[in-house]
């Protein structure tokens, strides 16, 4: 397949099946059985090469579009673009951590600038809302409209019927506003981790299949495609590309999967190729793809406060600005009343009697399930407290993940066997870790995502922890993953990253949180 001038040239042993799904094309040669035909070069006639399940078709994306924004698009990046823009309902399965959503923004932008679609709507968890897709639709299509549609019922439907060109919503912020973002206009819908809808059962699921059309664009990202079991395939088939798959879950069921007992079922031999098939048209490029990746990559997750953490957060916070009225402040209580904004972040406060008082820290524990879900191999997390790490410990096992703890009361022997199995044995899958208990030499290559679950106030011990996977036998390019949720904990990663100037101390940052 050649591109000469603006004319496509092709070689095909079906010529017809080419012009009947392409009127405008011309035979121009014929060699034995080899047809030559030759075609005008648009978006249109690539996107119908492309549904023929045509190989290397080029979209016009590469010679027409000016790769907008502040950043010029990595080689995957434009790849995934151009592969995106030649099909209406795909899969994207990059690794986290490899750009996606960048890529995602700047197929919808040529779209929109080449009339193909008039609205995009994406939906993400709460998370990645405004620290990734907002952020990144600032940075890559800054030319662009954007509503982030949150909050109250009226302030998103308000959101919504305004002319912004792309809307930002999460999962359950759909079924608030439904009404409002079927009348929306949307013809491209973007599902960013979109494992959320693996189960067609689920009313999340039956309301996004009921917005969309046959007509509809609907492109669905996720590092980990049937992450938990090739039943999930099924789901995100049915929801993008229905013709992939029968609509009986039951049926898929039996086609990739056999049971063992009453109540177990294992994959089949040939359950993978029948996951691949189904979910295509698919693009996947892993870190180690990516020659032009930094080698670490740095990703903020937003984990809001819940109801009842704002609560007791302002009323803390507001304490320590009457104490600050009256007395002067000093590093010592500057640091006790940091730390107990950080525990009420967290989960888990420890009070003046030594007692623990926790709080709903559903949202954050939310967010780091969708982390270690989206990983590709082993994950850490540090968290500073005690109480924290076991209200971690508990909800994993709970939602099946296998973990383990180690907290500076574990013995030195057990610590040492923890990091060992950790590293050679499948299990477990995550490892909750107190990050002054495993500062300093240990290796932990078996994990390439590190979690934090709420930030420390020691630069030192925050390099340190990190470089625990950045070590001699690391095979897998990295990720860091800083959760957020308060104003503190902004300033603080601010901090730890050496994004504020050096001379910037935890007094100082204090005083600026208390204005």
């Amino acid at each position: 397949m050649q591109v000469i001038d603006n004319t496509l040239v092709l070689r095909t042993r079906h010529p017809t099946k080419i012009q009947t799904n392409i009127p405008s094309s011309d035979i121009v040669r014929k060699d034995n059985d080899i047809y030559t035909i030759k075609m005008r070069w648009d978006l249109l006639t690539a996107q119908r090469l492309a549904k023929l399940r045509m190989k290397n078709i080029p979209s016009p994306i590469m010679r027409d579009y000016k790769w907008t924004g502040l950043y010029a698009p990595m080689e995957h990046q434009k790849t995934t673009a151009e592969f995106l823009t030649l099909n209406p309902r795909a899969f994207c399965f990059n690794e986290q951590g490899t750009g996606k959503t960048g890529a995602a923004i700047w197929a919808s932008d040529y779209l929109l600038s080449e009339g193909f679609i008039d609205r995009v709507l994406i939906i993400c968890p709460l998370s990645i809302m405004k620290s990734a897709w907002e952020a990144d639709l600032y940075k890559f299509a800054p030319h662009r409209s954007l509503g982030v549609a949150h909050g109250a019922k009226e302030k998103r439907k308000k959101i919504i019927e305004n002319d912004y060109e792309y809307i930002i919503i999460n999962y359950d912020g759909i079924n608030v506003v439904k009404d409002a973002v079927a009348k929306g206009g949307f013809n491209l819908i973007i599902i960013d981790e979109a494992n959320a809808y693996k189960n067609c059962t689920t009313n999340r699921w039956k309301l996004i299949n009921r917005l969309i059309t046959p007509s509809t664009w609907m492109w669905m990202l996720t590092g980990t495609p049937a992450a938990q079991s090739p039943i999930d395939a099924h789901g995100l088939a049915k929801l993008c590309v229905p013709d992939n798959v029968t609509p009986s879950k039951m049926r898929f069921k039996d086609s990739v999967m056999y049971p063992v007992s009453k109540f177990k079922w294992i994959p089949k031999p040939n359950a993978q190729d029948i996951v691949h098939k189904t979910l295509q048209p698919a693009i996947r490029f892993t870190k180690e793809q990516c020659l032009d990746l930094p080698p670490v990559t740095y990703v903020e997750r937003t984990a809001p406060l819940t109801l009842q953490q704002k609560h007791y957060y302002k009323i803390l916070r507001e304490e320590f600005i009457l104490e600050a009225g009256d007395e002067h402040i000093t590093s010592a209580n500057v640091a006790v009343n940091m730390s107990k904004l950080l525990q009420l972040s967290g989960g888990a406060v420890y009070s003046n009697s030594g007692n623990v008082v926790e709080f709903d820290t559903s949202n954050r524990l939310n967010v780091v399930k969708e982390v270690i879900e989206e990983a590709s191999a082993k994950v850490l997390i540090f968290a500073p407290f005690k109480h924290t790490i076991e209200i971690l410990y508990n909800y994993l096992n709970k939602a099946g993940i296998t973990a383990e703890c180690i907290t500076g009361s574990v013995s030195l022997n057990k610590r040492t066997k923890l990091f060992s199995n950790f590293q050679v044995l499948p299990n477990p899958k995550v490892l909750i870790i107190q990050p002054q208990a495993a500062a300093h030499g240990i290796t932990l290559t078996a994990a390439n995502t590190i979690i934090w679950y709420s930030p420390i106030t020691s630069t030192e011990t925050y390099l340190q922890a990190n470089a625990r996977i950045n070590r001699k036998g690391q095979k897998n390019a990295m990720t860091i993953v800083n959760i957020e949720g308060s104003a503190v904990e902004r300033k603080l990663y601010k901090l730890l990253s050496g994004r504020l100037e050096a001379h910037v101390k935890l007094l100082d940052l204090y005083q600026e949180i208390i204005k």
